[in-house]
């Protein structure tokens, strides 16, 4: 396999920015140090760029598999995006192999359905089982304008369901029948919270972010969701951002419809570009998509970080005119001409994109 060095980048670590050139020598990272010389039959110059851990996507949905509908390939929405591992957030048809021929690395949320605010546990045990160890929790549509709920029941139901699993569940919350804090009090440390910033009924806002403060303390994870402009508000975003609620992870739920439609070249590093523009840290920023995602999906030891013997997953972002202009579906609007794009990604010790 090749050997990879890259130089004179800032890198990210998971953890911490450095300044310092990257050597692969096969799959694996060899050296990260300041002016290594050695022999490389890729050298990438990164002067002026950032060298990150590659990108965590914990929220997408990757292609469906009917004969009479297409979707988009799980590597166009992840490699020119810097995106090296994913979590299919949502699966219940289809067979575990599809997942395992995807050059994306990936995991499953296991999708349960609810009928009359009752969920198909029979069913979902099934799908658990059908995907085996790539299933790492269940996902929950809790949401009136999706699944028959009317209560906080069937979703207590399904967490009590995942922990006698050992899985941790992700809770789609917009439109969901109950408060905010109702849902919250349901999870436990290391579940997720995704669409966490919806606007309209049940919002965070509704009690100035207490019960997520609270919920966040205790370990449960805060997932942005962003879909765009979809199933954010940019103002309670931002104002969550100023009560000090900073998300835990980041991620897309990118879709079929939404890859190429959303104020401009959709994917993780728009999510990261909005994100910044509502006032979150770099650091916070770069967390949030790489040890942070690894970490919710149980997956710290293999995603996440660039470390010496770790598998060679690595993102080169630039910060440079990568603009984005969205409107939410309160009105509010954002835009900014500047944002970071990704230039070379890098899986497994193989260059798969470079811009």
């Amino acid at each position: 396999m090749a050997k990879i060095l890259i130089k004179n980048g800032r890198v990210w670590d998971g953890e911490h920015f450095l300044y310092a050139d990257l050597f692969t020598d096969g799959d694996k990272i060899s050296k990260i140090e300041p002016h290594i010389s050695e022999n490389a039959d890729f050298i990438y110059d990164a002067d002026g760029k950032t060298v990150s851990a590659g990108l965590v996507d914990a929220h997408a949905h990757l292609r469906v598999h009917h004969t009479d509908q297409f979707g988009i390939q799980a590597e166009m929405s992840s490699f020119p995006f810097g995106v090296t591992a994913v979590a299919d957030a949502g699966r219940s048809r289809g067979e575990r192999a599809i997942l395992d021929s995807f050059a994306v690395k990936n995991v499953v949320f296991a999708n349960v359905h609810i009928r009359n605010n009752v969920p198909d546990l029979e069913e979902l045990a099934q799908t658990v089982v059908r995907f085996g160890d790539k299933t790492v929790g269940v996902k929950v549509y809790f949401d009136t304008e999706v699944s028959e709920v009317t209560d906080i029941s069937p979703l207590t139901a399904v967490c009590r369901f995942a922990r006698e699993q050992g899985l941790r569940v992700m809770v789609h919350c917009s439109n969901a029948p109950t408060p905010m804090a109702d849902i919250l009090h349901a999870l436990s440390a290391g579940d997720i919270l995704t669409h966490a910033f919806h606007g309209g009924k049940s919002s965070a806002a509704e009690d100035y972010f207490e019960s997520m403060k609270q919920a966040q303390s205790r370990g449960v994870i805060i997932d942005s969701g962003f879909a765009g402009h979809v199933h954010t508000d940019f103002g309670v975003l931002k104002k969550a951002i100023h009560c000090g609620i900073v998300p835990d992870t980041l991620s897309t739920d990118i879709t079929r419809f939404s890859a190429y439609k959303r104020g401009g070249r959709y994917g993780m590093t728009m999510c990261m570009n909005i994100a910044q523009t509502m006032g979150m840290r770099e650091e916070d920023i770069f967390r949030a998509v790489t040890s942070n995602s690894s970490k919710a999906l149980g997956m710290e030891s293999e995603w996440g970080y660039l470390k010496i013997g770790r598998c060679a997953d690595i993102a080169v972002l630039d910060y440079t005119n990568e603009g984005f202009d969205l409107t939410d579906r309160a009105g509010n609007h954002i835009s900014n001409t500047q944002g970071w794009r990704c230039v070379l990604t890098v899986s497994n010790g193989e260059v798969i994109y470079k811009d």
